[in-house]
């Protein structure tokens, strides 16, 4: 049983300001900072800081071969990234105010340029059982999750960024949905129903799948045909949260991968994101699994 992320890289350039710019407005940044990130790539990272093996597709722009080897320097097996020639790297423009949110502009770049016939030899090397992690950062996903399903791959899919082209998607071969409280919000047409009755009206329009939702500093939603359970956050004091949903994406995975129960999965997930939120940056604030067990030591 082995796990594909099939996903972005991209180069974050994070402005810290004041308060996010409204429509019309100028405003001076206090400080530039650049980080490797891509949701692709941050929960690949936490995957593989996690201690389990993991493989990352996607693309970059040439001149970039310097996120390959920070991936292979954290443990991700790298062999199936490829660079394009007709595009640069995908990139982010992040605002990130003095209570460490953030908001996000996204480029695609080389991640728009998955084709399907790479998409047939990246799936070429997995079977039945395998899973298979997605986003929403990169082209062609419904020709992904179509070849994912015909292979009996299991699909977790965190729809980020939420937009109509995923609605067109085959999402009912999603085994997984990490999402947060707007992305499901989205997903059901602007519904504006208690996260409790969105959770469960997922479970009747995708039977069979899972479903955790993740509500910041509320904690989090299990749900499953049967069984709900709700996680609370451990407090941090936050820094930055940009990295946060992928730290909590790539522990729950890591944490079903290795025979966890889903209980057990989203609390380990719920430890690492509140590790994330206390550093600056995406990769860098993705914690490692000995740091998790030293900041968490077990009873």
């Amino acid at each position: 049983m082995r796990i594909l992320n099939f996903g972005s890289i991209n180069l974050d350039y994070v402005y810290s300001v004041e308060h996010f710019v409204q429509p019309g407005e100028t405003i001076l940044a206090d400080e530039l900072q650049i980080f490797p990130g891509g949701k692709g790539l941050n929960q690949s990272i936490a995957l593989a800081r996690s201690g389990i093996p993991v493989f990352h597709a996607g693309m970059i722009g040439q001149g970039d071969d310097f996120l390959i080897e920070l991936m292979k320097k954290a443990g991700v097996n790298t062999r199936y990234i490829r660079s394009s020639k007709e595009s640069r790297t995908g990139n982010a423009v992040i605002q990130r105010d003095q209570s460490g949110n953030n908001c996000i502009i996204l480029h695609g770049g080389a991640n728009q340029r998955i084709s399907r016939e790479y998409i047939d030899e990246v799936l070429s090397d997995f079977s039945e059982g395998d899973f298979l992690l997605l986003q929403n950062e990169i082209s062609n996903m419904v020709y992904l999750m179509e070849k994912a399903h015909e292979r009996g791959m299991r699909i977790i899919l965190n729809p980020s960024p939420m937009n109509e082209a995923l609605r067109s998607c085959p999402l009912c071969y999603v085994n997984y949905f990490i999402l947060n409280e707007i992305e499901i919000a989205q997903l059901l047409g602007g519904d504006e129903k208690r996260e409790e009755e969105q959770i469960h009206e997922m479970l009747k329009r995708f039977p069979g799948s899972k479903i955790v939702l993740t509500l910041g500093k509320r904690g989090s939603l299990y749900a499953e045909e049967g069984m709900d359970y709700q996680q609370d956050i451990y407090p941090a004091k936050v820094m930055d949260t940009t990295a946060a949903g992928d730290s909590f994406t790539g522990y729950f995975v890591s944490g079903i991968w290795k025979g966890y129960s889903a209980k057990e999965s989203m609390d380990l997930a719920s430890k690492a994101a509140s590790l994330a939120v206390a550093s600056a940056g995406a990769e860098p604030s993705i914690p490692k699994i000995e740091e998790l067990e030293a900041a968490f030591p077990s009873p």
